[in-house]
């Protein structure tokens, strides 16, 4: 049973899931103490009507015994599994009940959140306790394969662990995401009690050894090498596994453009790692332990919280691990950051000033001024900072959590931020002022603003999920250009009640498409 907190889920999934419920879903309308099916016409508290006859079918068509499905007394359905309740993300069990499989599993593979806030709420959605849509029999792998490309191993691994992996539908994915955690203990030990569970041979023989069965595991590779189960370099990299000699008096392999999970873990075994900078964003967790040095944490580090798999106070950590050790790069972000933590513990306005232009520079630049603010911008808010430096300390505080206490507190007076304070209040922040689809953003939350009315359709018929990533990629258009779709994509976050996403989405996107000055 999974037993990491829930607050650690939680921040994964960012504000997205303490949102208030969607009001424009007509499930929010209904009675929670009435029961799920109602009852028949006739059977009315209080009514004396008889219920008409009717003809029933044959309780049995045949003598055959029918087709039993037997599972343990309370165990939970595998596609339904999540991480957070209806009680925290606010949305139905229903959320993917009404909606296509095959057209739900396109979706989600081609998500592209052209915003930090976007990207919390599809981790929100990929968490979230619901029902699969019916046939869809391998919907939760779709799910936690989402997670493991984010780089959310670990609510992968916690996903996973709720549903129990232990089946050959899920296993593959319970393995790939063990072993670049690091720590393949429980999937090795499931597949040596039942090796059906893999289809492929190497992860059987990894496991053999791994337990320390050598003989068995030899036997199974010389077996699938001969059978031509077993070949090119999966077949390398186990014999030299097998054969730590060979490992040695060999020359290294080339290294594979895609390497598989097992061939990453298995390089490593042999002494030959793979530089996880190059490989897609899953890989990078392994070196967020240091062993493969600060640099490459560092690199790591940035990459996950870019995708909101990391929070930003594990990047902050590793960023005040110790001194830079060179210049250029994650370098000069490292000192601007460690200098601006210096800056907001001493009492110097003019060094907290250049400290904070520098850092804002540096992580806006990388892509990281939304983690930054997370970090900082609520305590910038109350500095007495002005000029440029007074700028850059309000616009940290609208990428905040805190952004709405910003809104009130901000005493900067320019077009742009007045702007901007309205969106983060949710107000009419019309006229609009010289920012980057500023009129865009203005007509979303303008009074009486209509959303895109196939959206909310698609919402209303148990397929609020679709409708969620079909508003997202609405915004991609939008922030790509395309004024209507984005004005249409905010309204419509509006009014199935993600006030909260809505708002970030748009001051991020104003703030972050705005010229660094």
């Amino acid at each position: 049973m999974w037993t990491r907190p829930l607050a650690v889920l939680i921040a994964l999934a960012g504000p997205a899931a303490a949102q208030e419920p969607l009001s424009a879903i007509d499930w929010l309308g209904r009675d929670r103490s009435e029961p799920a099916i109602a009852p028949r016409a006739g059977t009315a508290t209080g009514s004396s009507s008889t219920l008409p006859e009717r003809e029933e079918p044959p309780a049995v068509r045949d003598a055959r015994a029918p087709e039993v499905e037997t599972g343990p007394i309370g165990a939970p359905e595998a596609g339904a599994a999540g991480l957070l309740p209806m009680a925290v993300t606010g949305l139905p069990r229903t959320l993917w009940e009404g909606s296509d499989p095959a057209r739900l599993q396109s979706l989600i593979s081609q998500a592209d959140p052209a915003v930090p806030a976007l990207a919390a709420l599809l981790n929100t959605l990929m968490l979230a306790e619901a029902d699969p849509p019916p046939g869809a029999n391998n919907f939760l792998a779709v799910r936690v394969a989402r997670l493991v490309e984010t780089g959310a191993l670990d609510a992968a691994e916690a996903l996973l662990e709720r549903a129990g992996p232990a089946r050959p539908g899920l296993f593959p994915l319970w393995f790939d995401v063990a072993l670049l955690t690091g720590d393949a203990s429980a999937p090795c030990a499931a597949l040596n009690d039942n090796p059906v569970l893999a289809r492929d041979v190497g992860p059987r023989v990894f496991c053999a050894a791994r337990d320390g069965d050598w003989p068995r595991a030899a036997l199974t590779f010389e077996t699938a090498r001969a059978l031509g189960e077993l070949s090119g370099r999966d077949a390398d990299l186990i014999e030299r596994f097998l054969s730590p000699e060979m490992a040695e008096e060999t020359p290294p392999l080339p290294p594979p453009p895609a390497p598989t999970a097992l061939q990453f873990a298995l390089a490593e075994a042999v002494g030959e790692p793979l530089p996880a900078g190059a490989l897609p964003r899953a890989f990078a967790v392994a070196a967020l332990s240091g062993d493969r040095g600060w640099k490459a944490q560092l690199d790591a580090a940035e990459r996950l919280v870019r995708a909101g798999a990391l929070s930003e106070n594990r990047l902050l950590g590793i960023y005040t691990l110790r001194e830079p050790a060179a210049s250029g790069g994650v370098w000069d972000r490292v000192e601007a950051v460690q200098a601006l933590d210096r800056a907001l513990a001493g009492s110097d306005p003019d060094a907290l000033a250049g400290a904070l232009s520098t850092a804002w520079r540096e992580m806006r630049a990388s892509g990281l001024a939304v983690p930054f603010s997370r970090l900082f911008g609520p305590d910038l808010a109350r500095r007495d900072l002005s000029g440029a430096a007074g700028r850059i300390a309000a616009q940290a505080a609208l990428l905040s959590d805190s952004y709405e206490d910003a809104a009130a507190t901000i005493t900067t007076d320019t077009p742009e931020l007045r702007f901007l304070m309205a969106v983060a209040r949710g107000s009419d922040p019309s006229p609009s002022p010289d920012l980057p689809h500023a009129r865009a953003i203005a007509a979303a939350f303008a009074e009486n603003r209509a959303p895109a009315g196939p959206l909310i359709a698609i919402a209303q018929e148990d397929r609020l999920g679709e409708a969620i990533l079909r508003t997202m990629a609405l915004f991609s258009s939008g922030a790509a250009g395309n004024a209507g779709d984005l004005t249409d994509a905010l309204a419509t976050l509006r009014a199935l009640g993600l006030e909260d996403t809505a708002r970030r989405a748009a001051l991020q996107l104003a703030i972050l498409s705005e010229d660094v000055r």
